[in-house]
């Protein structure tokens, strides 16, 4: 009998915000595929027997996507139950969709199970609304990592700088300066507020704030790293009023 795929968000980092249904998969489950952003805190009470590391890191060592998909496919023939597990959603920059028409091609049972997205909880977690009655009532979540093997970006920098809601971007400390650039030549004002949060609702959690014109200073001054979120907008200047 052929073993089901589920394809779990481990959410933002902090195992308490790990879903119910998530924790009982990943219990049930006979073999885990994880990839690096759940955290060592989730990951470490998976036991050791069932855990297969597929993870990337920007820059460094990488599980082939290839791999992954044909891994989740020979382990269902198999007759195994697998968790697929992701940081934060699935389906949101997670490659998510990928995975579930690869399996689906193939007639491999699948099921998804959300999680709560790092484009809201690491903000939240840094006292940073996303959207604000009074400074935004529009967010848009941006992938700072995109298909390195696209020929231009298909983000449209000039339509966000002109929607005037708050803009979260995932997975892009190391392009910083290019899409504040963007930004910045697409009409938005320097002085809009800009905030980093590195490894949202994780220990070891860090906030960098500045602005559009001053915010890759004030990232190369605290030295932050991935993950990290980067959000763009008046609501980052809310956590500086709260304080």
């Amino acid at each position: 009998m052929t073993g089901t795929v589920y394809l779990v968000g481990s959410g933002p980092g902090d195992p308490e915000l790990l879903t119910v249904k998530a924790r009982r998969l990943l219990d049930e489950a006979d073999v885990v595929l994880h990839d690096k952003l759940p955290g060592p805190e989730i990951l470490g009470e998976i036991p050791e027997e069932k855990r297969e590391d597929v993870g990337k890191r920007a820059g460094g060592e990488r599980t082939p996507q290839s791999e992954i998909n044909a891994r989740m496919v020979e382990l269902a023939e198999a007759g195994d139950d697998v968790v697929r597990l992701k940081g934060g959603d699935p389906f949101v920059f997670g490659r998510g969709g990928e995975e579930l028409a690869y399996l689906a091609e193939r007639g491999v049972p699948f099921e998804v199970v959300p999680g709560i997205t790092s484009a809201v909880a690491a903000p939240a977690a840094a006292d940073i609304p996303v959207t604000h009655r009074d400074h935004a009532s529009s967010v848009s979540f941006v992938t700072g990592h995109e298909d390195p093997s696209k020929d231009e970006s298909a983000v449209d920098w000039q339509a966000l700088a002109d929607t005037g809601g708050t803009i979260v971007v995932l997975m892009g400390v190391g392009k910083l300066p290019e899409y504040t650039r963007a930004l910045l030549d697409a009409g938005m004002d320097p002085s809009t507020p800009v905030a980093l949060v590195e490894k949202g609702t994780r220990p070891g959690q860090r906030v960098a704030t500045g602005t559009l014109e001053t915010i890759v200073d004030a990232r190369d001054e605290a030295g932050i790293e991935p993950p990290a979120v980067t959000v763009v907008g008046d609501v980052a200047g809310v956590r500086e009023d709260l304080r």
